[in-house]
Order: structure tokens, then C-alpha cells, then sequence
């Protein structure tokens, strides 16, 4: 078992996430948990870990708000183009990359770090719990992992609305490795489970697409955007909905009693 490097397929994830209505509803959600992170923390320039972070959506959004980020990622390729993407977006001042393991980017700072975005990638790495211990000592006392993973009960749902049985009596297990469908999907109780353990204090939790993936007519995921995000903004963080996000949004603090 390995974690996944994204070099093979960078196009594929490009086109088939970010440029989709899937993806501008995932980014969606994730900012609107992330205004609500920034408001409870310090109200200066923070320095912000984005460890596994892409091209860099949101690490732009947050460069261009004024905050310091180091975005790392074990693709060559996607650091490419999260450099491109901030120069296009004149935020390349406030933005560090470094082709390094979220395991292994604690051995590269020189101080902890206010807020680590750990987004989409936890379904697709060997050893989650070893990934968010070391995040977590990344952390100043005090500071916010936010958390997005791909969800096993959204999954299930998924599959089973398309009536993909053999899939499910597969235990769920892709065939093939150079797909977009994650490698280790995760259950939410296990993962919580996970951050407790380590030290974290989960404080809020949402959904991410708890409509979208689910509808009959596809059409209308196009055609209706505007209205089904309103729904996902309006219904991510209640139950039962959130709980059948295809992905979930976890916000989980270190306490500070832990400067010790």
C-alpha cells in the first residue's frame, strides 16, 4: 500500500473534478466552512499548511486575502499548475511550494503553522492515522485542521441508487488504478474516532454534495446549479443530509493545553 501520486492523471483530475459542477460545488461548501474557520482565529496574516493541495483553488483564495501559504504535494505536475494558478491570480508573494509528503512537511517549517487544509486526500493515503498525527503537530496550540475526506456511507448510497451491485459485492474495491474513484474510502465514525484520539476537538461538521450526486435527471445539475448549491449551502450541515455527503467537511481544533 501506497499513497497516490496524482503526475499520471493531472489532466483527467483537472477536467473531471475542478471543471465540473461536482467540483464548483465542492469548492463552494469547503470556502463557506472556511470563512466560518477564519472568523475564530486570529484576525492577522496566518500561516497556513496546504498539505496535498492541488492546484491550489483554495490556497489562492487564501493568499489573496493576505495569509502566507505553503502548499505541498508529492505531484510534480499539480505543483505546476497551483504555480501557475497563483501567478495567474498575482498571489505568487504569498505562496511557498515544496514537492514533499504530508507526512514529511513538519520537517520543513520553522514554526507551527495557524490552519492546515487537508482536503480530498485522505481517501487516497496508506496510513491516514500516521498522516493526521503529523498534521497535527504542524499545529500551534490553538489551530484548525480542516478536514475533507470521501465519504463510505455516500459511496454506498451512490452505488447503490445506480444499482451497481457487483461493485458493492466487491466490497466496493476498484479495478482499476488510474481512476478518479478514491482508493480508501473512509467512514466518518472511524475517522472521527481517528482525530480524537489524536488530540483534536472536532468542532463542526458538513456535507459536501448531499443532493447533487444523487439526482435522476443530470441536466439538471447544469441547469438548476444556482438553485441546487443554495440547497447544499442551506442543508450541508444538517442531518441526514450531511451524512450522505459525498464528502465530508470535518473543522478540528488543537487545544491550547497542549502548548505544553
Amino acid at each position: 500500500m501506497q499513497d497516490r501520486n496524482f503526475d499520471d492523471i493531472a489532466e483527467k483530475f483537472s477536467q473531471n473534478i475542478y471543471g465540473t459542477t461536482k467540483g464548483r460545488i465542492r469548492q463552494a461548501i469547503v470556502w463557506q466552512e472556511l470563512e466560518a474557520i477564519l472568523t475564530t482565529l486570529p484576525q492577522r496574516p496566518l500561516s497556513v499548511l496546504d498539505a496535498g493541495g492541488g492546484e491550489g483553488q483554495i490556497s489562492c483564495g487564501l493568499a489573496s486575502l493576505g495569509h502566507q501559504v505553503l502548499l505541498c504535494d508529492l505531484s510534480e505536475e499539480m505543483l505546476q499548475r497551483a504555480r501557475l494558478n497563483a501567478s495567474e491570480q498575482g498571489v505568487s508573494d504569498h505562496m511557498e511550494f515544496r514537492q514533499i509528503s504530508a507526512q514529511e512537511v513538519g520537517q520543513h517549517l520553522v514554526q507551527p503553522v495557524d490552519l492546515v487544509l487537508f482536503h480530498a486526500v485522505l481517501e487516497w493515503v496508506a496510513e491516514p492515522e500516521a498522516v493526521l498525527a503529523a498534521l497535527y503537530n504542524t499545529l500551534a496550540p490553538g489551530g484548525v485542521l480542516s478536514l475533507m475526506f470521501y465519504n463510505l456511507n455516500g459511496l454506498m448510497m451512490q452505488t447503490l441508487v445506480l444499482g451497481n451491485f457487483g461493485y458493492m459485492q466487491a466490497d466496493l474495491r476498484k479495478r482499476k488504478r488510474k481512476t478518479l474513484s478514491p482508493d480508501y474510502p473512509r467512514d466518518p465514525e472511524q475517522v472521527f474516532r481517528w482525530l480524537a484520539e489524536i488530540g483534536f476537538t472536532v468542532e463542526s461538521k458538513a456535507g459536501v454534495r448531499v443532493f447533487h450526486d444523487y439526482m435522476r435527471d443530470k441536466h439538471k445539475q447544469t441547469e438548476r446549479f444556482d438553485e441546487i448549491l443554495a440547497l447544499e449551502k442551506r442543508f450541508c450541515r444538517q442531518e441526514p443530509f450531511l451524512s450522505l455527503g459525498r464528502y465530508i467537511h470535518v473543522t478540528a481544533r488543537k487545544p491550547i493545553k497542549d502548548e505544553a
